[in-house]
């Protein structure tokens, strides 16, 4: 679900954050500061801080299909991300906040979904210590997802994140965000993630809660001290680790009645049991977990992932009703007849595994060559078969980016992936059309970061 901003509404909080600037930033001596990528700082005399951020990625895209029979091309061109972020703290920096909006209409995996202004980062995080933070509201989620969704968007490795990560991360979500770093006399360090969240997806704060909790974990490991500039957080190996950087991480999350086919929006289908006695919701729950690492040494880079993903459906269901129906406002008491309740419901969730292992290196002159292999397996029952938008096994993939600076500010991105499809030859494209072969898939990004 995206949260749409028309205009009075966007004209107060414009009026609202402008009202906080000035309130805060009333004294006369001020200190301006700019870098390329970093956004502008603004601190006053009293050390209060307030940073802003804003980047553009036009995009074009390109697909076809190997079948020498199929004439079906899909061309777009696009802004792919265009967002504006507000950070802020006190003079002490023990509060810090975010506000993130994201003017481009598309979802970071790359969903089409409109051209309204989503909401994306709303958060206040109080630090109890240097390593040690607390955090509220809505944010990404740095335990429950795989590592590729720590990585910032302008400083992606390719020009699109990985199939992996478009099939099984939640992104964002609403709720409390704890993490401990705890630093070893031989500069090791271990980084510690928890969350509690609300499980249905980022802009859910205004909406109902189905469902109930989502908890999430995760443990980073990092042998040979932190990398240079935030390079955790970065795929590239921009500023050429002169000594071998490694994190190595695992991640559980368990979400207790999703409402959804991964935990991304809510309310997105329902289930019931209704009976004289009791009309309740029967939400499966649904258990995510994983590993991955990432490596750099002096240009060369590594990340490699894995995620898998089970249900708990219970046994007594009597109904339903989903957002994809004839009437999604219905609630029903059919169900596809060839199918048990149990086995209808796997069948709307993301289930099975995923592994991804992508690697580069970046010369001297900030040219980079990179190269991808993403593999996804579905299981017997799952949305991941659905012959539209899945059902498409392994991606290949090989890239080229011109770096213009060290800072992410400007560079250009192309990619060229090749799709295998699914054995049973039932895939489709968008048209609905049979497709057999392989997909080949071109893409091309700019960004442009102030």
């Amino acid at each position: 679900m995206i949260i749409k901003i028309n205009k009075s509404i966007l004209l107060t909080l414009a009026f609202f954050i402008s009202s906080c600037f000035l309130t805060v930033f009333a004294q006369q001596s001020e200190i301006y500061n700019y870098s390329n990528g970093e956004g502008i700082k603004i601190v006053n005399d009293a050390g209060y801080l307030i940073k802003i951020k804003t980047y553009v990625q036009p995009s074009f895209e390109s697909r076809w299909n190997t079948d020498s029979t199929s004439e079906k091309y899909y061309n777009r061109f696009r802004v792919r991300r265009l967002r504006l972020r507000f950070d802020g703290s006190d003079q002490y920096n023990k509060w810090n906040y975010r506000l993130q909006f994201n003017f481009g209409g598309v979802s970071e995996i790359g969903d089409s979904e409109n051209s309204e202004i989503a909401l994306l980062d709303a958060f206040v995080r109080y630090n109890f210590e240097r390593r040690f933070q607390l955090t509220i509201g809505q944010r990404s989620l740095m335990a429950s997802d795989n590592r590729e969704l720590t990585i910032a968007s302008t400083s992606l490795q390719l020009p699109e994140r990985s199939r992996l990560t478009s099939s099984f991360s939640s992104i964002r979500d609403f709720g409390l965000f704890l993490r401990k770093d705890i630093r070893f006399r031989n500069l090791s360090r271990l980084r510690n993630y928890f969350e509690i969240t609300t499980g249905d997806g980022k802009n859910n704060m205004l909406t109902k809660n189905y469902g109930g909790l989502k908890y999430g974990a995760r443990i980073d490991f990092l042998p040979f001290g932190t990398f240079t500039n935030k390079g955790q957080f970065r795929t590239i190996d921009i500023m050429r680790e002169n000594s071998l950087k490694l994190v190595v991480g695992i991640n559980c999350s368990y979400n207790n009645g999703i409402s959804s086919r991964r935990g991304r929006v809510g309310g997105d289908f329902l289930f019931y049991n209704i009976s004289e006695t009791d009309t309740s919701y029967r939400l499966p729950n649904y258990l995510k977990y994983g590993g991955d690492m990432l490596l750099k040494y002096r240009g060369f880079s590594v990340l490699a992932e894995y995620v898998n993903t089970k249900a708990y459906i219970a046994d007594d269901i009597t109904h339903r009703n989903d957002r994809y129906g004839d009437d999604p406002s219905e609630i029903v008491s059919n169900f596809i007849n060839e199918y048990t309740t149990q086995e209808y419901v796997k069948r709307q969730l993301i289930l099975g595994s995923g592994f991804n292992i992508q690697s580069g290196y970046l010369f001297k002159n900030l040219w980079s060559v990179d190269a991808r292999f993403t593999s996804i397996k579905s299981d017997e029952l799952s949305w991941l078969n659905n012959e539209k938008f899945f059902d498409r096994p392994k991606y290949y993939t090989l890239g080229v980016s011109k770096m213009f600076n060290k800072s992410y500010s400007c560079k250009i991105q192309a990619s060229i992936t090749l799709v295998e499809l699914d054995e049973d030859g039932l895939t489709k494209d968008f048209d609905d059309n049979r497709i057999s072969g392989q997909e080949i898939y071109f893409r091309l990004i700019t960004t442009i970061a102030f």
